[in-house]
């Protein structure tokens, strides 16, 4: 059974992991007949959002320990993470990639990565497994690898980022999937559209289906 290494970014899509991407990335794994263990830096979050009003609270999380939520408990900390152990890399979106794997969201294309995230997709690239990024994701990778093609769908300014980090940004729609053959790099826009949750599920379908094609 091929095994899937899942990465998250805290709990909740203003400042963690999309928790419909991450949820329906794992249903798709499972339905595709493959398995995955959960991940997730030992850091501290950027900040703490109220989901509810888009305000600022005066709280410090962990987003392993948030990121835990969604895995009900299962989870080991990114540094633990052994590329020889796995088939397979993905990233759910959610402002957490971009906040907490990276600083895109407060540094664009002059983001840094945490070391962890690096380490591990840097891992996978040299031992050319396929790796998967989901919604915002793309620009993480393209941050790591430089030299790739990725989709976030058909946002402007972030596609322009992408593109001065060195990768070529490929617009796409729902359930779109696009495949960097060179790297092994699978990308698909998610949440980065204008998606119901059903469109969600369908890109994480697609995208877990095309990994496992090269697999």
């Amino acid at each position: 059974m091929k095994k899937f290494a899942v990465v998250l970014s805290g709990c909740g899509v203003y400042d963690g992991a999309e928790i419909h991407e991450a949820v329906l990335t794992m249903l798709a794994i499972r339905k595709a007949g493959a398995d995955y263990q959960i991940f997730a830096p030992d850091v501290m979050q950027h900040h703490v959002l109220n989901h509810l009003n888009g305000q600022e609270m005066s709280e410090k999380r962990n987003v392993l320990v948030e990121s835990a939520r969604i895995a009900r408990g299962k989870i080991q900390p990114l540094r633990d993470f052994n590329a020889s152990a796995f088939d397979a890399l993905i990233f759910p979106g959610g402002f957490g990639v971009a906040k907490n794997l990276c600083t895109f969201a407060l540094d664009g294309p002059l983001c840094t990565v945490n070391s962890d995230v690096e380490i591990a997709v840097k891992a996978m690239a040299t031992l050319k497994k396929p790796i998967g990024a989901l919604c915002i994701s793309p620009a993480l990778i393209s941050r790591i690898l430089g030299d790739v093609e990725v989709t976030i769908g058909q946002d402007a300014g972030t596609a322009e980022a992408i593109t001065k980090m060195g990768a070529k940004h490929i617009q796409t729609t729902h359930g779109e999937v696009v495949f960097d053959a060179k790297h092994k790099i699978f990308t698909t826009p998610c949440y980065m559209l204008d998606a119901n949750i059903e469109q969600i599920a369908l890109g994480a379908d697609n995208i877990v289906k095309a990994m496992l094609e090269v697999m």
